[in-house]
């Protein structure tokens, strides 16, 4: 199914197919599986059944389509897609030529296998993790293995043993590839499940104790708090109850004053906060540094001045760049590509 909408602010959106969301208009910041996501731009989003996603924002057009076959995702080429290693599971639109010419061409096609075929190769060519595919087939056994078994509270042993593989250390190979331990994506994916358990159902915590595997309730208390810095009981109270507007503010002051002002103090002296304080804040909410978010946004705006066709001097005299040259060098380091040849791709 294939549907173009307006997602309301803030609503959570439960994933009961395995969907692609491609944003084709809004600003502001996505929130999928309790981690706010704002470098979204020019990516198609994957998101398999289970997961939820929320827009933080009001002015948002999502083209949404849902795979209704699962006998796609039985195909291990496939469910690199859908079963990724972070809650946001993507490609880069921009550098996935035949994806474009895919949704403009094809969009109302009821036949939609074409796009995850196209996207499958364009993540491998992209290759985020930076590994041959036998690599990446052992890394996705070894998702299914703890989104199928991690109430059962397994060891890393374990979950090596039920994928089978002689053909590498399993453990070495995630820890250097994906940058996270075995123990550490079981204890994710636990609490993560844990959760949407005590958001979005009417389970008390004891019972969300016991269908997460734990045999004794403080101890799955004592868990959640050091995992989450909160109780169960106060998560479950506060989730949904309010919007959170500190992600909202700080990226409307961005996107004001970014042009001017990009010292991370200037925006901690308007937040009323410390910058470690307004740092640790903005990781913890929003999976991103208070830095790398200026820098977007700057990003963004050399972007569209250059669709504008203004000129390198300009743009780098507007973000405040002593010399153009100083922006050229800025704007390749982001995006991989000089400003003269980020513009020459907007003609082709």
């Amino acid at each position: 199914m294939i549907v173009k909408f307006s997602p309301e602010t803030d609503k959570v959106y439960s994933i009961d197919r395995n969907t692609l969301f491609h944003v084709l208009e809004g600003s502001g910041s996505i929130q999928v599986d309790f981690k706010n996501y704002t470098d979204w731009q020019d990516k198609l989003i994957y998101l398999e059944k289970g997961q939820y996603i929320k827009f933080l924002s009001a002015n948002f057009v999502i083209r949404k389509i849902e795979f209704e076959d699962d006998r796609l995702f039985h195909d291990k080429e496939v469910r690199v897609l859908f079963k990724h290693l972070v809650s946001l599971g993507y490609i880069n639109f921009k550098e996935c030529e035949d994806c474009k010419r895919y949704l403009s061409d094809t969009v109302f096609n009821s036949d939609n296998s074409n796009i995850i075929d196209i996207s499958s190769k364009q993540w491998f060519w992209q290759n985020p993790f930076q590994a041959n595919k036998e690599e990446y087939h052992v890394i996705f056994d070894i998702k299914e293995v703890i989104d199928k078994e991690f109430q059962n509270h397994l060891t890393q042993k374990d979950v090596v043993d039920l994928i089978n593989t002689h053909e590498y250390s399993a453990q070495e190979l995630v820890k250097n590839k994906v940058g996270l331990s075995i123990k550490s994506l079981l204890s994710n994916k636990l609490m993560l499940e844990s959760k949407k358990e005590l958001a979005f159902t009417q389970k008390n915590v004891k019972e969300v104790s016991f269908d997460m595997g734990f045999k004794d309730p403080s101890y799955f208390n004592r868990a959640f708090k050091k995992f989450t810095g909160q109780n169960p009981n106060e998560f479950k109270e506060l989730f949904g109850q309010q919007r959170d507007l500190f992600v909202q503010d700080l990226l409307s002051m961005i996107k004001r004053y970014h042009e001017d002002e990009q010292a991370l103090n200037f925006y901690a002296d308007k937040m009323h906060m410390s910058v470690k304080g307004l740092s640790n804040k903005v990781r913890a909410k929003m999976n991103i540094s208070l830095g790398q978010l200026i820098r977007q946004e700057m990003i963004l705006t050399a972007q569209k001045m250059l669709a504008e066709s203004e000129s390198i001097v300009e743009i780098s005299h507007k973000l405040r760049f002593e010399e153009p040259n100083h922006f050229s060098s800025f704007f390749k380091r982001y995006t991989g590509l000089t400003p003269t040849e980020y513009k020459q791709g907007l003609t082709s």
